[in-house]
């Protein structure tokens, strides 16, 4: 029985079938495949490599009995030496494809935990019987930082483990002067060894080859270690022997010459300029995104609310449906509301194409190495730095990051910020608002709620730590700075990718739902004597519950019932905010002639006069609230996986108490001045 059919479906799995070289494309991973593992310190390219052997044939999952994720994949893999068994089909030697199921486990620097993530990896690897283990590792290994990455393989070898070590990044250890041998290194190691570039796809058929030739033979013997109890002897025996190692790898002692990525990381990681760097290239990115993606906006923007409508209408009174209820919610709500959403594609695509970029270079490593003084301040190490920094894009899976945390209780309290970074569905809402009330300086102002976020993360933080997380001890930061890179247009290309057809998946399925729940809310009246969808919003359900709600955010400057209405509408999913806005001004005011710019000049109209004629600090305290209070019921289920329910509502609590209250706080001081 395979490691996979132990995963009882925690890990979606395949039936049972006999494996065959030549599957259905796209065919799940299946009981029957061999499974390989890959394994490796942080910032070696062992994600990389798993996306580049699996395209984009990913399941994700948590492991069984644990809360940890794991990223599974087929990876089917082409060479020149494999038997064919298959009794059905017609498939040659020559062809030479065999299909293995390809676990990515979580990053760690050595066999000993410190955090449940590292824990599940020592688990698989040396915890559990040679059976239920991985047939085959995969240890990716950085060869410009082979002495440190040396450390995990040093452990691993002194286990009953096949194993293959994978070269990465020689091409940076070749600019440093460092030159491998690889064949002396796989002699040394008692493994063999391959050099590969998961990044430009170098060296992948090599390393498919020797994972085949690996496969079912049995783990080398062990290298030869110290057995008594005395855990320095054997630390300075495994380091001895890590020397003696790259002496012989290398030819010499590698150098640590200064190379021109250490000039550029004493000005990017320093105490006081490294901080600046950051928030001037976020500050650049976030210009960017807002500039460029404009005109393609307006161009969606145009089409939806054009000849997408007028064509849906004309359709419908063709069958006999104009004028009716089916019009309401298919012009009204369908293609106001998620048409809405669709025009910020090309806004995300560009953000995730720029995160991907600064990722890809290398730098995003050197921030959290800039934060790490901030994080302390507020009770964290420097590690929470990137579960916040994943929140950002997506606060669910940053949750789940915070198992990387060696702490529980520097996890609670990591968990209970993340909901306060600003996801990527907020930035659709900001970027939507920045264009209404701040025209050419809406890059500037969304740049600022980013900026506001961070400050209340510290506010809230060190509110927290003075009160409920006082004296908590911190680890230092330990992080492998990675060298830095070009980007590569198909790495950035394929992240991009992965990352918006992610986000329109989950936002497309919660979209729709809530369109649907909203434009009924609309349709019912509340009123006797009204008709079905022929009521006006003010005066449905949808509108009188949401007057009802509306005196509670009058002193912050939008207390009218569409604003509260939006309000509502975003705790399910931010995203939804634009769509509920769309159809409320749809339906409350239809008009043949529409524009583009009709819905931005009705909001703006709305803030004007619930703010009393101070539109714009009215719309900052809008966007401010938005930011603090509770994500969505996604962020809430995670945060009740992760840190139970009495914490989660404890967050939602004060989320919903510093929102309110710092909307206050924008509205009443900037009317002084706006």
């Amino acid at each position: 029985m395979s490691l996979i059919e132990r995963a009882n479906g925690s890990l979606p799995l395949a039936p049972s079938a006999k494996a065959c070289c030549h599957p259905d494309t796209g065919r799940p991973t299946a009981p029957d495949d061999p499974v390989v593992a890959l394994v490796g310190a942080p910032n070696t390219g062992k994600s990389t490599l798993f996306n580049a052997l699996t395209g984009a044939g990913v399941t994700m999952g948590n492991w069984p009995g644990t809360t940890v994720e794991v990223s599974r994949g087929l990876w089917r893999s082409n060479g020149t030496e494999v038997a064919c068994d298959c009794e059905t089909c017609t498939c040659s030697e020559a062809d030479g494809r065999l299909d293995i199921t390809l676990i990515d486990l979580p990053g760690t620097y050595s066999l000993d935990p410190h955090s449940p993530d590292e824990a599940l990896t020592r688990e698989l690897l040396v915890g559990k019987p040679a059976a239920e283990r991985p047939d085959l590792s995969v240890v990716t290994c950085d060869a410009a930082r082979l002495t440190s990455c040396l450390y995990l393989v040093a452990q691993l070898r002194e286990q009953d483990l096949p194993m293959v070590v994978a070269l990465t990044m020689s091409d940076v250890a070749a600019k440093r002067g460092v030159h491998i041998d690889t064949e002396a290194l796989a002699r040394e190691l008692g493994c063999p060894v391959v050099e590969i570039d998961p990044r430009r796809r170098g060296g992948l058929v090599a390393l498919a080859d020797l994972v085949r030739d690996r496969l079912g033979r049995p783990a080398p013997a062990p290298r030869a270690a110290l057995t008594d109890d005395d855990d320095l002897a054997l630390e300075d025996d495994r380091f001895a022997w890590i020397a003696h190692v790259v002496d012989v790898a290398t030819g010499a002692a590698v150098q640590n010459a200064r190379t021109w990525s250490d000039r550029v990381d004493r000005w990017v990681t320093a105490p006081v300029v490294g901080p600046l760097i950051f928030l001037a290239v976020m500050w650049v990115v976030f210009q960017v995104t807002t500039s460029v993606a404009s005109p393609l906006q307006d161009l969606l923007d145009g089409l939806f609310s054009g000849p997408v409508s007028q064509g849906a209408t004309a359709l419908l009174s063709f069958l006999g449906l104009g004028d009716s209820w089916v019009q309401g919610l298919v012009v009204d709500g369908l293609i106001a509301g998620v048409g809405m959403l669709l025009t910020f594609v090309p806004l995300m695509a560009l953000m995730f194409a720029l995160l991907a970029i600064l990722e890809d270079s290398g730098y995003l490593a050197r921030a959290a190495v800039v934060t790490d003084r901030l994080m302390r301040s507020i009770g964290l190490p420097g590690r929470a730095f990137l579960p916040l920094i994943v929140g950002y894009g997506c606060n669910v899976p940053a949750i789940s990051g915070t198992r990387i945390l060696p702490n529980a209780r520097q996890r609670i309290l990591t968990a209970l910020l993340v909901p306060f970074t600003s996801c990527t569905a907020r930035l659709t809402v900001f970027v939507m608002m920045g264009a209404i009330f701040f025209g050419p300086y809406a890059g500037t102002a969304v740049f600022a709620m980013y900026v506001t976020s961070i400050l209340i993360i510290i506010l809230v933080g060190l509110g927290l730590r003075s009160t409920l997380w006082r004296n908590e001890p911190i680890d230092p930061l330990v992080i492998d700075l990675p060298a830095y890179q070009v980007p590569t247009l198909r790495l950035t290309s394929s992240v991009t990718w992965l990352r918006l057809k992610g986000f329109l998946q989950t936002a497309g399925g919660i979209i729709v739902v809530t369109v649907a729940a909203v434009w009924l809310l609309q349709s019912v009246p509340a009123k006797p004597g009204l008709a079905f969808a022929e009521v006006p919003v003010s005066d449905s359900v949808y509108g009188v519950v949401s007057a009802s709600i509306a005196p509670v955010f009058a002193p912050a400057g939008f207390g009218s019932w569409e604003s509260a209405s939006t309000l509502l509408v975003g705790f399910v999913a931010k995203e939804a905010v634009i769509s509920s806005w769309a159809q409320t001004y749809a339906v409350d005011e239809p008009d043949d002639n529409a524009t583009p710019g009709d819905l931005g000049a009705a909001v703006y109209q709305t803030f004007t006069e619930s703010s009393g004629g101070h539109p714009i600090p009215a719309a900052l305290a809008f966007m401010v609230f938005l930011m603090a209070y509770t994500p969505c019921v996604a962020t809430l289920a995670a945060q009740w996986r992760e840190i139970g329910p009495r914490w989660t509502l404890f967050g939602v609590g004060v989320q919903l108490v510093v929102a309110w209250t710092l909307a206050v706080a924008v509205f009443q001081v900037g009317r002084l001045f706006l």
